[in-house]
């Protein structure tokens, strides 16, 4: 990590000697379609980009893809090359996995706890102290809908012993680990390569918020929706440490500002979002709803993947400490 700190005060003493100043050009990299009512990712952007332009610091949304991928995006946002990126959750986990705990199947009980763990509890500062050193600042914690429920295109699932048999789409080995608790496989598959899984069979489902499948048009094979809960559906907007640190004291508090307006848009958004299961249903896509036994099983099945390696005992103690538990 002191390596990675002097790899990071050299270039953005380089940067400043180079520019003296900020870039004329703020770059947001966006991670889904631009859509303002489907997209709370989008929300977030776009309200952070429009108050950064009406206050004097121009910004310039670009089209998922048009960038890089989420690595690359990654690797121009820790070199200074681009200022900020609507990312996953877990592309920070290669500077220090203790924001996992977000991920954490039926650790929160709403997003407001959530919030009130990141920002009262102190936990974005923690996941900063450890990000910062490596070029990235987590700007913010982005909810992009409801808690994370199970699609699939086989049959509606309504308890945990529904799950046998099914091969889910996941996005890293810790998922994986969920899913075998749960009696089911995983199989990592890249978002782009997704629709094409699902429609030959490579993968019969995936775990994501109820928009998504609206949002990509997955809605022609996907037939299945449980609304599970299991956890949080978070993105997150990672910016330079090197350009931010490079900022004026004006354009600090601009972007902090900045921040604030798009958290408060993106949680007004979320409010909305129940409407989602409605047109989740009108475009033919089947809805089950856990009674409380089932999701209690649900939440005892998950338990063991704690115990996983993704954290340690003493983050889990801290997230708890944070949440208030």
């Amino acid at each position: 990590m002191n390596y990675k700190k002097h790899l990071l005060s050299a270039a953005m003493a380089a940067l400043l000697a180079f520019t003296g100043t900020a870039a004329a050009e703020v770059k947001i990299a966006l991670d889904s379609p631009a859509n303002l009512e489907g997209s709370g990712s989008y929300v977030w952007a776009h309200t952070f980009s429009t108050y950064l332009n009406e206050n004097g610091m121009a910004a310039e949304e670009y089209q998922r893809g048009a960038l890089g991928g989420d690595d690359e995006l990654f690797d121009q946002v820790s070199q200074g090359l681009l200022e900020v990126s609507m990312s996953p959750l877990n592309i920070v986990g290669s500077l220090d996995n203790l924001i996992y705990g977000l991920r954490l199947p039926y650790f929160f009980d709403n997003h407001d706890q959530v919030d009130r763990t990141l920002y009262e509890g102190g936990m974005l500062a923690r996941i900063n102290e450890a990000t910062t050193p490596g070029g990235v600042r987590v700007l913010a914690i982005n909810h992009v809908g409801q808690a994370t429920g199970i699609f699939n295109t086989k049959r509606a699932v309504n308890s945990v012993a529904d799950m046998a048999g099914l091969r889910m789409r996941a996005l890293d080995e810790s998922q994986i680990a969920l899913y075998k608790s749960w009696g089911a496989t995983g199989t990592i598959v890249s978002w782009a390569e997704v629709p094409n899984a699902l429609q030959t069979g490579v993968a019969d489902g995936y775990m994501n918020p109820a928009f998504v499948p609206l949002l990509f048009g997955h809605t022609d094979f996907i037939k299945y929706y449980t609304d599970a809960a299991v956890s949080p559906a978070l993105r997150i907007t990672i910016v330079s440490e090197i350009w931010y640190q490079g900022l004026s004291d004006k354009e600090r508090r601009t972007v902090d500002a900045a921040a604030v307006a798009a958290n408060e848009a993106n949680r007004n958004w979320l409010k909305n979002q129940q409407a989602v299961l409605k047109k989740l249903e009108e475009a033919g896509v089947s809805i089950s709803y856990l009674d409380p036994a089932a999701r209690e099983a649900f939440r005892a099945a998950s338990a063991p993947t704690y115990d996983s390696g993704l954290l340690s005992k003493e983050q889990i103690a801290e997230w708890e400490k944070a949440k208030g538990n």
